[in-house]
């Protein structure tokens, strides 16, 4: 029944993308305004570079392109088959960080304006600031240890007290006190 269907009744023997469709494929009407470009991963790892139209949200006539890989020249090739009246309509395109996806888009669409994502813009500031708070807490507690090696060699701190400064001071206490 399903070989019936794709071989006779949907037309996909004759379909226009059949010959590249493992490599590629391109769906020009979909093209809008504004446009998405990255990179995605399969289950096999193969890396896919995806076009999609933002306005579609998601949803029916969002991709534009899927093209195995995400070398500049060989996407460029494929996305220069757009026409070009299609190629500069498009006044947005959304990408990552990635120098290839930029370059892939300064290249197909240069007429549009080039945002990068919010999503990698926010992982790279969350990263930068968890690099400050673990260097500076390392930084605290290097000088508090400091602190409590002075004391005790200065006889202000015993071993039990220095131990129950170290638990005051927030970090993890493995001592009880009284027993």
């Amino acid at each position: 029944m399903e070989r019936q269907y794709r071989n006779h009744l949907s037309g996909y023997l004759h379909w226009d993308q059949l010959v590249h469709a493992e490599d590629w494929l391109l769906f020009e009407k979909n093209i809008g305004a504004y446009i998405c470009i990255d990179e995605v991963a399969l289950s096999r790892g193969e890396l896919y570079t995806v076009l999609t139209n933002k306005e579609a949200h998601g949803g029916k006539g969002s991709m534009i392109a899927i093209i195995k890989g995400t070398d500049v020249h060989t996407v460029t090739s494929v996305l220069l088959k757009l026409s070009r009246r299609r190629r500069y309509q498009v006044r947005e395109i959304t990408l990552d960080m990635a120098p290839n996806m930029e370059q892939i888009a300064r290249i197909c669409f240069p007429a549009a304006k080039r945002v990068t994502d919010r999503f990698h813009v926010q992982k790279l500031a969350y990263e930068a600031v968890q690099e400050m708070r673990v260097k500076a807490r390392w930084e605290a507690l290097d000088e508090e240890s400091t602190q409590i090696a002075y004391a005790k060699a200065c006889g202000k701190m015993n071993h039990s007290s220095a131990t129950r400064a170290y638990c005051l001071s927030g970090s993890i206490c493995l001592s009880t006190y009284g027993h």
